[in-house]
């Protein structure tokens, strides 16, 4: 039988609360993953068992010990990330992710909490037009827009837009009570919400009020031209290529845009007609525009979140094979 291996950490120097989570909550997740025994001994962690398995998971609470120290709040999906992130990246330190994308008073430092976040980031910082393409709970809108309320307090732009395409997902406007303008505000509301998440809802109203931020319908983009804006197009992968065209050629002098959606969520008639996967295919490449992907390992909600998508990715490639060894090859299901 191979000898156990011990090794023994110090958490001398972090809040125990905040390291091992409430009722020792984030200890019991790296348990779980664990073949051994890990042991709390005042400002000790005692680890025993497989010296492989023994090295691996002191580095994950090595990882989780440097971040801790910076005076984040951790939370269960810094805890899953540390895990995933040693197993496929290898030794990338969480520290690294530490840089405020905005300040609010509400939630503190908004920071990116994934490496692929990272990349979105430092796009959003050195690039006029930036395509950011994600499952749900990737962190894309939500970025975007707290970039954009970064730039708005550093006056290095005068207004922030907000821009949704009004596209039926499996729902008529037609038969939704209310006047247009009642029947269009559910598309905008999530735009709204993120924006009273950061800055609050008294704000969020003086914004709006003011006509600084607009939340508003791609289709009430036409005609306009943008100079020293800040502009999120949002679920952008409901639009058509002329849609997008029309957006993108908007902006003037001064102006950004990051542009967020994801490919297998597309609600129009013909998937194939998307002006984001037509983007993709026109302009990435061209000096100006960048283009960030973002997967599953990027999620960061609910923990179960990335698993339900890895396994409908699964679904769909399955699909996708199925159709080919049919032979029908006629492109349809790309959504």
């Amino acid at each position: 039988m191979p000898k156990e291996h011990r090794e023994v950490l110090s958490i001398a120097d972090v809040d125990a609360l905040n390291l091992l989570g409430v009722g020792d909550r984030y200890l019991k997740i790296l348990e779980e993953d664990f073949e051994g025994r890990i042991t709390v001994r005042g400002d000790k962690i005692v680890l025993t068992g497989p010296r492989p398995r023994v090295e691996e998971l002191a580095s994950v609470f090595l990882n989780l010990i440097e971040l801790a120290k910076t005076g984040r709040a951790l939370s269960e999906q810094d805890i899953y990330y540390a895990l995933g992130l040693h197993r496929e990246r290898g030794e990338r330190r969480l520290k690294e992710l530490e840089g405020a994308v905005f300040q609010s008073g509400r939630q503190g430092a908004v920071c990116p909490k994934t490496f692929g976040q990272k990349v979105y980031v430092e796009a959003m910082q050195t690039h006029d037009i930036v395509f950011a393409i994600g499952p749900a709970g990737t962190g894309k809108t939500f970025l975007a827009i707290a970039h954009g309320l970064a730039l708005l307090r550093d006056r290095s732009v005068e207004r922030l837009l907000l821009v949704r395409p009004a596209v039926e997902a499996g729902e008529s406007l037609g038969f939704l009570p209310g006047d247009l303008q009642e029947k269009i505000d559910p598309y905008i509301r999530p735009l709204h919400d993120a924006l009273i998440d950061m800055v609050g809802s008294a704000k969020t109203h003086r914004l709006i009020e003011s006509g600084v931020v607009e939340a508003i319908p791609l289709a009430y983009m036409r005609g306009r031209t943008l100079n020293q804006a800040y502009v999120v197009l949002d679920e952008a992968q409901n639009t058509t290529a002329m849609q997008m065209k029309m957006f993108l050629t908007r902006l003037g002098n001064g102006s950004q845009s990051v542009i967020t959606g994801d490919v297998t969520q597309i609600d129009l008639q013909d998937p194939t007609a998307s002006g984001l996967v037509a983007a993709r295919t026109l302009l990435e490449g061209i000096e100006g525009i960048k283009f960030v992907d973002l997967d599953e390992n990027d999620v960061v909600r609910h923990h179960l979140v990335r698993r339900i998508i890895a396994a409908f990715e699964g679904l769909a490639t399955g699909a996708a094979g199925t159709r080919a060894v049919g032979g029908r090859g006629d492109g349809e299901g790309t959504a």
